[in-house]
């Protein structure tokens, strides 16, 4: 979504490696692992599985079709919305908690 890419440009990530939502969803089908820093709701399949979801019909980020998912989060806790990610528990989810810097920062290591 639009607010992201403001975040993208204030921490400096040049525009032309940024790819939309609806073009990277096809794509996802052929991704070996998904990194997931700190988003929730963004990534949530609930948008599209659940129409009673609070977030029923949101755009998101299909990361559950690539084959492995890695979440860093500090805590499993629902996002802004309030909603539960079940992409949470599928079996090609792993979750790595705590700081994501800091778990960057020693993946990058």
């Amino acid at each position: 979504p639009g607010q992201l890419n403001v975040l993208l440009a204030e921490a400096g990530v040049p525009y032309n490696i940024v790819v939309e939502m609806e073009d990277i969803n096809d794509e996802m089908k052929d991704v070996d692992v998904t990194l997931v820093v700190g988003a929730n709701d963004t990534v949530n399949c609930a948008a599209e599985d659940d129409p009673n979801s609070a977030i029923a019909g949101m755009p998101v980020i299909k990361v559950w079709h690539s084959k492995h998912v890695v979440f860093m989060k500090r805590s499993m806790a629902s996002g802004y919305a309030g909603v539960d990610n079940p992409v949470f528990f599928k079996t090609n989810t792993d979750m790595l908690l705590g700081d994501a810097k800091k778990s960057c920062d020693a993946i990058h290591r």
